[in-house]
Formats: structure tokens, sequence, C-alpha cells
């Protein structure tokens, strides 16, 4: 309870204070990019190959419900429905909506890039083949690992969502956790997708936030949508 209250006052002061993102950043995105590093040279394949021996019975149906929470169609399309259906009656619902599914578009598309350029083989071609690291530009299932792209689209949905709601954001911020750990569990990416792709989803609605949104959309504590 502790870590993820400590976590949401981070990142809602990076959000509401821009003056401090370039250095809070640089910290984040170095701090990540040595875990990355860690887990790939140390974790990733250790932890897919305990992870691959739970697959049975009802954790694993439990997390497949979870793991589809991560599809990004479900916040692209809700947050479109909002924004058209509100842009003239109520414009602060509308662009809360328009930032929702923003956010997911940028992440998603920055994170395809990624996976194509990297080209990394997903946890299913070591147990099968043996096949580890990166292959770049590759676009097949198999080998589009690196980041997670429901990692990215969690975070990126559970910054919005803590930015508009601020007195739910432990709750936001643990299931966003729980979707980018399912991706794990099921062993469809490894420990590295999984940071890079939370990191990226963070970043993505956080910029947009400060480039675009944040004269759009009050944010107070009391405010509600």
């Amino acid at each position: 309870m502790y870590f993820y209250d400590q976590l949401s006052c981070l990142l809602k002061k990076s959000i509401t204070s821009p003056m401090t993102i370039p250095f809070k950043w640089s910290i984040a995105v170095t701090g990540v990019i040595l875990l990355c590093m860690l887990s790939y040279n140390f974790m990733d394949i250790k932890a897919a190959l305990w992870f691959h021996t739970l697959h049975n019975g009802l954790a694993e149906d439990l997390f497949n419900i979870i793991t589809d929470c991560g599809e990004s169609q479900w916040y692209l399309v809700s947050g479109m429905l909002l924004f058209v259906v509100f842009r003239t009656r109520n414009p602060l619902r509308a662009h809360s909506g328009l930032f929702l599914s923003s956010s997911v578009a940028v992440s998603g598309i920055s994170a395809d890039i990624i996976k194509y350029i990297a080209g990394r083989a997903r946890p299913i071609l070591y147990f099968s083949e043996q096949l580890y690291g990166f292959n770049c530009f590759h676009y097949e299932y198999e080998w589009i690992s690196f980041p997670s792209g429901h990692a990215t689209t969690a975070f990126s949905v559970t910054i919005v969502l803590t930015t508009l709601y601020p007195k739910w954001r432990i709750l936001f911020l643990f299931a966003g956790t729980l979707i980018a750990f399912s991706r794990i569990f099921l062993t469809q990416h490894y420990i590295s997708d999984v940071l890079a792709g939370s990191l990226l989803g963070t970043a993505s609605s956080i910029l947009l936030y400060n480039l675009y949104f944040k004269t759009k959309l009050d944010v107070s504590e009391s405010r509600e949508i």
C-alpha cells in the first residue's frame, strides 16, 4: 500500500510540475534501461521458465481474463465515443475521452514501431527452439516481444485515469500493474518487455497531457466527470 501511494504521488507531481519533468524522466529512463539490461541478462529466461510451469488451473484462467483488459480497442473505442457524444454538450468530458483514446493510440503506435525495429523473440520461441534475443525488422507475432503492448496500454490508461480521478490512483496503479504482470505470468513476454512497455505507456500519457490536454482538463481532487 505504501509503495503504490508513493508511486502515485511521484506520477502526480511529474504530471503537474513540468519544470521538474526533464530531470525526473532522465532518472526514470536510465533506471528502467538498467533494470531491462539486468533482467535481460539474468532474470528473463529464469522467470519465463518458472512461470511456464504454472500454466494450469484457475490461475491461468484468471490471468487470461485480466490480460484481456490490456487490449487497446476497449479504450480507443470508449474514448472516441465519449468525445463524439459529448463534444458539444460537455467539452470537459469530451476532452477526457479524447485524452484516453489519443494516449492509447500514440503509445500503441510507438510500441508497434519499436517492436518491428527490435524484433525480439517471445518466450514461446525459447521454449520451442531455444531462441533468445533480437533479430531486427521482424513483424511476425513470435518476434514482437519488446516492448509489451499490453503493458504499454495498461500504463497509458493508468496515467490517464490517475490524472482524471486522483482519489482512485492507488486502485488504477494496482490494476495497471496487474495487467502488465499478467503478460509475464502467461509467458507472453519477458520481464524486461513489460518494464519497457510500462515506461512507454506512462511517458506517452504524461507527454500528451503536458503538450495539449493540461489546458483542456480540470484535474482538481474534487472534480467528478
